[in-house]
């Protein structure tokens, strides 16, 4: 997610790609133009992407992270630090999913609503699950009269 809004606002200030996952080695003296300039591209990607990753965290957050070398390496210590946060999440809305049964009685509406929330919630944590055993899954949660 912050992967994401960080691409968009590099694009937003014309810096097309986010930058790569490691930094580019700095040009010799034998360097063309274009390399020169492909190098300088990737250092004022990174500061940006650097900038609002530190923009969007808490203080204490911000302490630990702002002399990291560039935006790869923050995300990649983001992701050490709340991915079995992540996996919990994830896992506790697989159940949820997994144990939800239409109550008899209750409206079908509001029971594929909840359904669909779970799903969109799981693939928001990174869970793929494709349509078709998506639609089995909610089907199969309805009430036996269906």
């Amino acid at each position: 997610m912050v992967e994401s809004a960080i691409h968009d606002c590099l694009i937003l200030f014309q810096l097309m790609e986010p930058p790569p996952k490691e930094c580019p080695k700095k040009p010799n003296e034998d360097a063309t133009d274009d390399q020169v300039k492909s190098y300088d591209k990737w250092v004022k990607a990174d500061e940006m992407a650097q900038y609002y990753i530190l923009a969007s965290m808490a203080n204490i957050l911000q302490h630990h992270h702002h002399s990291m070398g560039s935006a790869y390496d923050m995300l990649k210590s983001l992701k050490e630090m709340f991915g079995e946060q992540n996996r919990a999440t994830k896992q506790t809305t697989m159940k949820a999913l997994l144990n939800t049964k239409m109550v008899e009685g209750s409206s079908v509406k509001d029971h594929v609503l909840k359904m669909m929330g779970l799903l969109n919630e799981l693939e928001v944590l990174g869970a793929v699950i494709d349509k078709e055993p998506q639609v089995e899954m909610v089907l199969q949660t309805l009430a036996d009269r269906f």
